[in-house]
């Protein structure tokens, strides 16, 4: 796995390539991971430093190995990491949120790429130690990978867990929904458009994403281009309820189009 060249250009992007690459490789020396990322040694040191500091990884002789099973992910989020799309929508997104806010996420690869830019971001880590912003999801492995970060406050819900997705739902997790307030929500869906509004594959996770948008004051669609105009079983919410797209679709897409006539505020990166 080749890491993007630019992640070297600031700590935190070195720091989330060095996570990238330990969901897939569990295991870091100092010298390859400089190479990887077109840095000294002497700067992965630091690096190292500093995510043992933060408790998202653990030093070993040479280098550092993952701290946590929130790197043992299902295969359909490790083959997606390295996706220009996925990044350019989750970086966007993650950029949304303000300090202080209560961020409440399904599961999925998309949401989980924003999870981490969302961490990543230097401006609301401060000193690394103070609570910045809370976040609530239904998806056991981001709240496995957020619960490091101290500057975060990780709220987990309980339910029964769905293993391809890592997402919980059922009674359990309605209820403790329907007693928070969240400032905004980020979610992903299977499908989107403005005549059908959000979608996805199952009614069980469907019924936790509705209630975690009526539970929002700003609700963000994260989607790739190919999922929007689409369908599928079970319906999240209207069109109308979706505050802002973040999408990798191009800006004269039709569907783009017709989301913004229902007043949907459309990026797209």
């Amino acid at each position: 796995m080749d890491a993007d060249a630019d992640a070297a250009r600031t700590p935190a992007g070195r720091w989330a390539a060095v996570l990238d690459l330990l969901a897939t490789q569990g295991r870091l020396s100092v010298s390859e991971t400089a190479a990887q990322l077109g840095v000294s040694e002497a700067t992965v040191r630091r690096d190292f430093a500093e995510l043992a500091r933060r408790q998202l990884v653990t030093r070993h002789h040479g280098g550092v190995v993952a701290t946590s099973v929130a790197y043992e992910l299902p295969y359909r989020y490790r083959s997606s990491q390295g996706d220009d799309g996925l990044e350019r929508v989750a970086a966007r997104a993650a950029a949304l949120v303000r300090r202080g806010d209560v961020v409440v996420l399904n599961g999925g690869t998309t949401t989980t790429a924003t999870a981490r830019a969302l961490t990543a971001r230097e401006d609301l880590a401060g000193d690394g130690t103070a609570q910045a912003f809370t976040v609530v999801t239904n998806a056991l492995n981001i709240a496995a990978e957020v619960v490091l970060r101290p500057h975060v406050q990780c709220v987990s819900l309980g339910g029964v867990a769905r293993p391809e997705s890592y997402e919980v739902s059922g009674p359990l997790a309605a209820q403790i929904v329907a007693q928070l307030w969240f400032d905004i929500a980020i979610v992903g869906v299977d499908g989107l458009s403005a005549a059908e509004g959000a979608t996805c594959r199952y009614e069980d996770e469907a019924a936790i994403v509705r209630a975690m948008i009526e539970r929002s004051r700003r609700v963000v669609v994260v989607a790739a281009g190919a999922k929007l105009g689409r369908r599928t079983f079970a319906a999240i919410c209207p069109a109308e309820r979706v505050d802002r797209l973040v999408t990798t679709a191009p800006d004269d897409d039709e569907q783009v189009s017709e989301l913004r006539a229902a007043g949907v505020e459309v990026d797209c990166v």
